[in-house]
Parts: C-alpha cells; sequence; structure tokens
C-alpha cells in the first residue's frame, strides 16, 4: 500500500503495469482517466483498475489517495532494486 499526497493541479501521469490497483480518495478531488474515459472522485470514493490498464489522476484540490497493489509493487519498497 501507498499514501500518496497531491497537491492541486498535480498529477500522476497516465501509466500502466501488470499489478492490478485499487485507489481509495481519503482526501480532495481528482480527475481519474482510465482508458480515455473521464470520471471525477471525490474523498471517500474509490477505483479499480485492471492490470495493464492505461490510468492517471489530476488534482482539482490537495488530495490524498491510499492505493494497494496486487502483487506488490516491489519498485515503492525501500531498498528495492527493481
Amino acid at each position: 500500500m501507498a499514501s500518496v499526497e497531491f497537491r492541486q493541479g498535480s498529477a500522476g501521469r497516465v501509466s500502466a503495469h501488470p499489478h492490478h490497483p485499487v485507489a481509495y480518495v481519503e482526501s480532495g478531488r481528482f480527475e481519474v482517466e482510465l482508458e480515455g474515459k473521464i470520471e471525477e472522485l471525490s474523498a471517500g470514493d474509490s477505483l479499480i483498475v485492471g492490470p495493464d490498464i492505461q490510468h492517471g489522476v489530476r488534482a482539482f484540490a490537495d488530495g490524498c489517495l491510499i492505493d494497494a497493489f496486487t502483487p506488490p509493487r516491489k519498485d515503492f519498497l525501500k531498498g528495492s532494486n527493481k
């Protein structure tokens, strides 16, 4: 799991990876792009993304996303070289 804080106007680039992410909006308001479709999420909302699906976010306001990945994102772990 990862807690990711965003400032208003910042973005998480559109990307795809083999992990199956689940995101929970702890605070703030976000524009979410999922395979070219745009949705708006706010505090209390969640999003499930399949593996290898293009996705990204942009913060409409300061906020925080809690992301969980399966399998684990080893590149997010301290000391990982992957």
